[in-house]
């Protein structure tokens, strides 16, 4: 009996997982509505592996992909709140709290990588500001995810012009995006990232917006067939700690966790054209056709956003004006 009892304790450790030789002294959830296998995901994977080899163990990180634990629009009240450790969240979804967020929407602001970086850079005019409206809400931005320009999707060809747009429902990620595609005469529907699938599978829209990575790790090419490369926006994510969590560690852990911040911020930025263009390469292999405006398809594009710009300054307040005037003037 006590064989079998012992066999039996046994078979319910090894269902459990092995428990390891020293438990951690803290853990770390992380939510993301991505893939693990997305850019982002592996972005995470870096960050954990980092972290857990400079602490050696002390730090677990655990991360909850593919919106297990939280959607993207819930990130930013569950991260505040304490109710998770950390999230990754669209830097839009902060939205509510802080209109001036979607400076980085604002239509062909940030129409070069030149702009982006200068503009994403920690402790820059435009992102030292955002970060500490940010610590506001109750959350400690770690740091920001590139994600690259925003694309458009459609089905049985591609969006040449505004034209093209008039009277179609539109997948939209923030506000501002959505007020673009009013202005170019759409209808647009606020989708997360993780729904967005089934919103083009079913018809709820009929035209997307993206980056082009999230083609790749969503398989998108399976219910949409076509690119149209505007870059109309800058799509940023960002990783965000619960304030009060992060002031409980030590300053070892914190160091060891900003260190390894920092190291999978550079890297995800320094491959973002790489990962775009394996992107857009596995979206052809895969069927879809690709498609680049040229210069007077684009001017018709960037000829109605001006009541975007208009809105938002008036909208975002002090601090919005002057992100706005120094995006502009980069």
């Amino acid at each position: 009996m006590k064989r079998i009892l012992s066999a039996a304790g046994l078979a319910a450790t090894l269902a459990l997982g092995a428990v390891p030789a020293q438990a951690a002294d803290v853990t770390m959830r992380i939510s993301l509505q991505l893939p693990l296998k997305s850019h982002l995901g592996q972005n995470l994977l870096m960050f954990k592996e980092e972290v857990e080899k400079t602490t050696n163990g002390e730090v677990a990180v655990e991360i909850y992909d593919s919106a297990q634990l939280y959607k993207d629009k819930e990130v930013p009240a569950a991260v505040g709140s304490g109710a998770i450790e950390a999230g990754v969240a669209s830097l839009t979804r902060y939205v509510g709290d802080i209109p001036a967020v979607d400076i980085f929407y604002q239509p062909f602001v940030f129409d070069s990588e030149e702009k982006v970086r200068a503009a994403v850079a920690k402790g820059s005019p435009i992102r030292g500001p955002i970060d500490d409206a940010i610590a506001d809400t109750g959350a400690t931005v770690l740091w920001w995810q590139a994600y690259g320009g925003a694309i458009m999707l459609s089905k049985g060809g591609p969006l040449k012009t505004p034209a093209d747009m008039e009277g179609k429902k539109v997948r939209v990620f923030g506000k501002t995006l959505g007020d673009f595609v009013t202005a170019a005469g759409g209808a647009p529907t606020l989708i997360s990232g993780s729904e967005q699938y089934l919103a083009y599978q079913r018809g709820t829209v009929d035209i997307g917006m993206t980056g082009v990575s999230g083609v790749k790790s969503r398989k998108l090419w399976e219910v949409m067939d076509t690119i149209t490369i505007t870059n109309h926006a800058d799509i940023e994510f960002i990783v965000v700690v619960n304030t009060e969590f992060w002031n409980g560690l030590s300053d070892a852990h914190k160091s060891a966790i900003e260190a390894a911040a920092m190291k999978a911020e550079a890297h995800v930025r320094n491959k973002m054209s790489e990962i775009e263009a394996e992107a857009y390469a596995a979206a052809k292999e895969n069927g879809m056709s690709v498609y680049t405006p040229n210069a007077e398809e684009l001017a018709a594009w960037r000829a109605v956003a001006q009541p975007v710009y208009d809105e938002y300054k008036e909208k975002a307040g002090e601090l919005g004006q002057t992100l706005f005037s120094v995006a502009t003037g980069m």
